[in-house]
Parts: C-alpha cells; sequence; structure tokens
C-alpha cells in the first residue's frame, strides 16, 4: 500500500497492525504502529527513512512498484535506530552506490548496526540538498530521543519530516491526523511523550525554539511513527511545549504491589483520605505488577505527585515496584513530589527504600513515610485514610 500525502509526497512505509510490544519487551503498543517512509519527487527523487528490518524485502518489493530503484537519486537516514533503518540493507544491496544522507553519529550508529561501509554524506544543520524546484533543508536534533537524530524540511511544500518527534505507536489504514479517533491519537501521544521523550524535555524546548526561528511555513509534520498531521499541525508542536515545561496536572498516583491485599487496602485508603481532603484532584490508583507499565508511567507524568508503596519481602521490595521505580529514575521526572508507604511482618524496609529510590530519580520527598504491620485493621486504615488527608496539602 502507497499513497500521496501531498503533491511531490507519497507514503511508502508499512503498517504494523500486530505490534505489541516495542524497544524490545519495554514498550507496550496496543494499537499497533506504522513506519512511516517517503518518497519524494521533483526534478530528483529521494527516499526519507526506511522500515523496520522484517519488512525489509517486503518494503524494497512495495518500492520497486512505486518507482525503478536506479531512478532514487538520494536516500535519508533521520535516525539510526532499526525501526527506521532495518530495511536499508536491503535497499542499499540493490543500490549500492547511491548517497545517504544523514548526521555524524548516524553514520557511527549504521556501521554499529549493519557493519556496512554506504556512501555516506554526512549534514549538519542549515545544509540543503537540491531536488530540483524544492529543497531538502536538514535540521540535527540530537537527543530526540537518540544522538544521530535529525528532521528533513521540504521547502515550498513545507513539510516537516520529524522523524521520533511528533509520532505516536498507532496503526491506521490511512495515518492523518483528522482522520482518526482523537482521543486515542492523544493517548497515544502523550504516552509516547512521556516514556520516550521526557529524559530530553530541555532539548525537547531548545529544539522547538530553533525550529519556530526559522519562519518557516509548516503545512504539514510527518514523523515517522503514527498519524501525518496535516490538519493544524503545530497542535502537536505547541503540545510539546507544554509536556516539556515540567508537566504536571493537578493529578495525585497511588501505585502499590501488594502479597496478602494489606498494602493493597492501605493504598485505597490513602487515595480515599486524598480525595476527601481535596475533591479537585484526580487521584489514580495503580497495581504496578498487574498493570501496563506504559501507562502507569504516563499517569506519573501527568501527576504533581506519587505516593508508591509495597510490603517487605527479603528485606527488600516486590520485583514489580522496584522494577518500575528503576524506569521512573531513567525517566529524570523533573517539579513532582512523593511520598513512601507499606506492610511489613518484621522487619519493614519497604518503606525507607522506596522513599531513597524516589529521591534518587529526583522526587521531593514530604515526609518519611506511612508503614503499617500486618493486615491493617480498622485503627490502621484511620491512620492511612489521615496519611492521605494529611498528603493532599504537603502535595499543594
Amino acid at each position: 500500500m502507497a499513497f500521496d500525502v501531498c503533491p511531490n509526497v507519497r507514503w511508502v512505509g508499512q503498517i504494523d497492525w500486530e505490534l505489541r510490544k516495542f524497544h524490545g519487551e519495554e514498550y507496550t503498543t496496543k494499537r499497533g504502529s506504522t513506519y512511516n517512509s517517503y518518497l519524494v519527487r521533483d526534478g530528483k527523487t529521494a527516499l526519507i527513512d526506511t522500515v523496520w528490518g522484517p519488512f525489509g524485502d517486503q518494503f524494497v518489493e512495495n518500492l520497486r512498484r512505486e518507482i525503478d530503484l536506479n531512478e532514487l537519486d538520494f536516500v535519508v537516514a533521520n535516525h539510526a535506530e532499526s525501526d527506521h533503518s532495518g530495511a536499508l540493507p536491503a535497499l542499499m544491496k540493490l543500490i549500492p552506490d547511491k548517497p545517504v544522507y544523514c548526521t555524524a553519529n548516524a553514520v557511527k550508529s549504521l556501521k554499529g548496526h549493519y557493519h556496512a561501509d554506504w556512501n555516506f554524506q554526512v549534514v549538519k544543520t542549515g545544509q540543503r540538498l537540491s531536488l530540483g524546484r524544492m529543497e531538502l533543508v536538514f535540521i540535527e536534533a540530537p537527543m530526540l530521543h537518540w544522538p544521530d537524530s535529525m528532521f528533513c524540511y521540504l521547502t515550498e511544500a513545507g513539510v516537516l519530516f520529524s522523524n521520533d518527534a511528533f509520532g505516536q505507536h498507532v496503526a491506521a489504514q490511512r495515518p492523518f491526523n483528522d482522520l482518526v479517533d482523537q482521543c486515542e491519537l492523544y493517548q497515544e501521544a502523550i504516552k509516547y511523550y512521556a516514556n520516550i521523550l521526557t529524559p530530553f524535555s530541555k532539548m525537547v524546548a531548545k529544539k522547538i525554539e530553533e525550529v519556530v526561528g526559522f519562519n518557516l511555513p509548516v503545512n504539514m509534520i510527518c514523523p515517522s511513527h503514527g498519524v501525518i498531521w496535516r490538519d493544524d499541525p503545530l497542535q502537536i508542536v505547541n503540545q510539546y511545549a507544554k509536556w516539556a515545561a515540567d508537566y504536571q496536572e493537578n493529578q495525585v498516583t497511588v501505585i502499590y504491589d501488594t502479597m496478602w491485599n494489606g498494602t493493597r487496602r492501605m493504598a485505597e485508603a490513602i487515595a480515599q483520605g486524598l480525595s476527601q481532603a481535596d475533591e479537585r484532584v484526580t487521584v489514580k490508583v495503580c497495581n504496578c505488577a498487574r498493570g501496563d507499565w506504559n501507562d502507569i508511567i504516563t499517569e506519573v507524568f501527568r501527576s504533581k505527585a506519587i505516593v508508591v508503596g509495597s510490603p517487605t519481602m527479603n528485606r527488600g521490595l516486590l520485583h514489580a515496584v522496584a522494577g518500575l521505580l528503576e524506569m521512573i529514575r531513567g525517566l529524570q521526572f523533573k517539579n513532582k513530589k512523593a511520598a513512601a508507604f507499606g506492610a511489613y511482618g518484621w522487619s519493614g524496609e519497604s518503606v525507607k527504600l522506596i522513599a531513597g529510590r524516589l529521591q534518587e530519580a529526583g522526587f521531593a520527598l514530604v515526609d518519611d513515610g506511612l508503614r503499617e504491620m500486618w493486615n491493617p485493621d480498622q485503627p490502621a486504615l484511620e491512620r492511612c485514610l489521615d496519611y492521605g488527608r494529611s498528603l493532599a496539602a504537603k502535595f499543594d
């Protein structure tokens, strides 16, 4: 399948309806995804990005239906990660001398992935590649989200090929933003930002300022995953600017795992106390052993504060809590508060351990946390309610 994106630009990528995990097993893709590749035709022809390796042969076969491969003048690799570059080996085997335009870091990465020395042409921000009437303008975008990443902009058409920025994991037969469910689109867009781009928010903000500063018309944004932004394309740029600014809503997320329901009952009582003390705050409760971690991370991203609980097991934490805390640490959230809680039988180290890991992750702890022994009785649950009420004030 291929379709026209706009005059001179044709989508030649791959829809992956079956994809359910991404980045190994790290990211859930419940709505599938797309690997967007674009064929730009003018006096000369450029191919911008390819698709994931398992679809490589199919991609080349489909591309041959669109163009004689020898008529390709340029290949542009905006990013070397294999979901974008995976079909390059199959393609370059057939056109080995065609130039591949990419950043210096992308050369290192592509060689590291495929151990091939293609005709690399290193580009920097501001360099232009003439296609005839139109030009491609290259814009380096390091750490959005790899060191090698870049955008390219098609003059005359006003199309920004943004690679991983502004994307989402959504499979759609006609992937345009005005043709898909808007709630699903923004659910996947914020999940994508929260789980992938959060650590690079300062660079996101800086890059947005830089691109806006070029004063170039943007009629369409074509990312490498998910839908193409053609209806009010700058809406996603404006949303990224908000998300990059230490984003938070009036929300508190309570995260826990439990062995015999003691910590669960504490979590629910704390959540109830938070709601009683502040009717305006949204409170979410998540069992991280049963919930989708990427969805939970998205709730953390939206939250002004989190409360994390685990019973003590072997003087440590339940592994679901420990694993999620490691994931949270790597994402480097900013300007968020936190507290810890947990049930225990005899040693009771979990609350202190959670507190320490939250501090390492950059959260501001509001107190020493709450511990209760064994299965909380009614007085203990009342203490949890009171604790939740007290947190509401501390989280403001």
